[in-house]
């Protein structure tokens, strides 16, 4: 059964949903989304005896929503992982993330890797820092259309958005899957010029079947307090990339996993191919070839969970197999010793 509550973590307090017991795994949502977009996985991973917790991030439901856009800085939000596995009682910890949740999860790897003993991203793959701030090079190859430039620019999209949010949540979640694009083809995330962007996206009479009007209402409702908060992410990604120049050509050392959907935009956004090509030969402990779902979407684990799923425990307990082994061999060498 899942539960929730709130804690004190990194100087604010973070909403909280938790099931199972045992080596903690820790899950991480994108955008528009909330701790519920896991709800499919709670089960399964805590059936694998797995202590799963997944967090409202900061700016999204009852969580913290701090004033200052420069508080939801990558630093802030990696702050917050690591202070969440700490507050939890625990030394270290599995982080799963998706879109923006795989960002963190990547970066907690990349900036904390004592603390990460396994990190698995879906949609978004692991970070390789560009050689340029990447609002600027979007605002120039795409004249200011793409979403992140509309995103920036204060107030804007927090007003669309938050005219209709039920509205807003239907019409991402059903553009961004593959149920609206059966022929393959991918939605383009540009906007318009002088309209919003959900004036380009598809209002569906009837919701996916991965989609239910339960989760719909549960989204709705964790996003009451607007869209400000979480808007305010992707106001930070030129900071970040000022913030994480000590990375620059570092990369991720935990045990690694990385899944997405063949319909997926994210994966289609230039140089991202390429990019999932190589990471075979970029990435030290990446367990496996990134796994391709087919006729899936952005939205992962929600399209595909059964698949998500059993990756997601194979990937796990293997890795826990693996680090109770070494703890065994390790406790009887002090012994013998």
């Amino acid at each position: 059964m899942v539960a929730q509550r709130m804690v004190d973590v990194n100087g604010i307090r973070l909403e909280i949903a938790e099931q199972g017991e045992g080596p903690l795994v820790v899950l991480l949502h994108g955008f528009p989304e909330s701790w519920h977009s896991w709800h499919r996985q709670f089960g399964p991973l805590a059936d694998a005896g797995f202590r799963v917790v997944a967090p409202n991030q900061r700016g999204y439901g009852r969580s913290h929503r701090p004033e200052a856009v420069d508080a939801y800085s990558v630093l802030h939000l990696v702050g917050d992982v690591v202070g969440l596995i700490q507050e939890l009682g625990e030394r270290q910890a599995y982080v799963v993330g998706h879109d923006w949740g795989a960002v963190i999860a990547w970066h907690t790897a990349l900036l904390r890797p004592d603390l990460v003993l396994g990190v698995a991203g879906l949609s978004v793959p692991p970070p390789f820092r560009g050689a340029h701030p990447p609002l600027a090079v979007t605002r120039e190859r795409f004249g200011g259309r793409f979403y992140w430039n509309y995103f920036e620019r204060p107030g804007v999209a927090d007003a669309e958005f938050d005219a209709d949010i039920r509205t807003t949540l239907r019409k991402f979640l059903y553009s961004a899957s593959a149920t609206a694009s059966p022929a393959g083809e991918i939605m383009q995330p540009l906007v318009p010029s002088g309209r919003g962007w959900l004036a380009a996206m598809e209002d569906p009479e009837v919701l996916p079947d991965w989609l239910t009007e339960e989760h719909l209402d549960a989204l709705t409702e964790s996003f009451a307090g607007g869209f400000t908060g979480p808007l305010n992410w992707y106001r930070n990604l030129d900071r970040n990339w000022e913030l994480t120049a000590p990375w620059h050509n570092a990369v991720v050392t935990p045990p690694a996993l990385y899944v997405y959907g063949d319909r997926d935009l994210v994966p289609a956004f230039p140089g991202a191919a390429e990019l999932i090509a190589q990471l075979p030969d970029v990435m030290p402990n990446l367990v496996r070839e990134p796994l391709e779902l087919p006729a899936c979407g952005h939205w992962t684990q929600q399209e595909r969970p059964d698949e998500v799923n059993a990756a997601l425990v194979d990937f796990l307990t293997t890795l826990a197999k693996t680090a109770n082994a070494t703890a065994t061999a390790t406790a009887g060498e002090r012994t013998i010793g």
